[in-house]
C-alpha cells in the first residue's frame, strides 16, 4: 500500500471518519509502531496502552476512545486485527518446515559477515538484520527468528552465538569505529582552533 492507499484505508474505516488529518495521520502512524512491534515481540498490549495514552492527550476524547479509533485504523490498514496478526504468528511458529532449522542456521552464520563487512556494524544489528530475514522468510517474530538462530549456531559449532559474535564485533567492528571517532574528535579539534584563529 502507498501512503495515499493507507491514509484512503484509514479514512474509511469507522473511526477515520470522524478524525482530523492529523488524527488520522498520527493513528496510522501508531498503527505501524504496533505492527512492528507484533512482528518483533508477538505482543502489543502495554505497546497499545501507552500509544492509547499518548495519542488522546491534549484531545477532546479519552484513552479507551483512543484505542478503539488505534485498532479501527489498524484493520484497515493492515486487513487483519492485531491479535489476527499476533495469531498468525504463533500458528507460524509452530508449524515450521523442516527447512527452517538449516536456515535458521545460515542466518545466523551470515550475522559474523555482516558485521565484517564494509560497513562494518555492532553485533546487535546484525543479529537484528537476520531475525528480520528469517522472520520474514516464514512469518515468525523476530523473537523467535533469533531464538531458532541461537540454537541453530550453538547445535551446530557448539559455542554460544552472542559470544561469538561479540568477539567478531570486537576484532572488525570496534577498531573501525574507534578510528572513526578519533578522527570526528580530531576534525572537531581543528574546526574549533580555526575558529578561534578567526575570532
Amino acid at each position: 500500500m502507498t501512503n495515499d492507499d493507507t491514509l484512503t484505508a484509514a479514512r474509511e474505516s469507522f473511526s477515520g471518519q470522524a478524525m482530523t488529518e492529523t488524527q488520522l495521520k498520527q493513528a496510522v502512524a501508531i498503527a505501524d509502531i504496533i505492527h512492528a512491534e507484533i512482528q518483533k515481540e508477538g505482543t502489543f498490549r502495554d505497546v497499545l496502552t501507552d500509544f492509547s495514552h499518548a495519542f488522546a492527550c491534549r484531545q477532546k476524547f479519552d484513552a479507551l476512545r483512543a484505542e478503539k479509533m488505534i485498532r479501527d485504523t489498524y484493520i484497515a490498514t493492515k486487513g487483519l486485527a492485531m491479535n489476527q496478526t499476533r495469531e498468525g504468528l504463533v500458528a507460524a511458529k509452530e508449524n515450521l518446515p523442516d527447512i527452517a532449522k538449516s536456515r535458521a542456521l545460515d542466518c545466523a552464520e551470515s550475522i559474523c559477515e555482516l558485521i565484517q563487512a564494509a560497513p562494518t556494524q555492532p553485533f546487535y544489528m546484525a543479529y537484528d538484520r537476520a531475525a528480520v530475514t528469517l522472520s520474514a522468510e516464514f512469518g515468525i517474530t523476530q523473537n523467535a527468528a533469533k531464538a531458532l538462530m541461537t540454537e541453530a549456531f550453538e547445535q551446530h559449532h557448539g559455542k554460544e552465538l552472542y559470544a561469538h559474535g561479540k568477539e567478531i564485533e570486537e576484532a572488525y567492528h570496534k577498531p573501525v569505529r574507534e578510528a572513526e571517532i578519533a578522527a570526528r574528535k580530531a576534525e572537531q579539534l581543528q574546526s574549533r582552533s580555526q575558529t578561534q584563529s578567526y575570532s
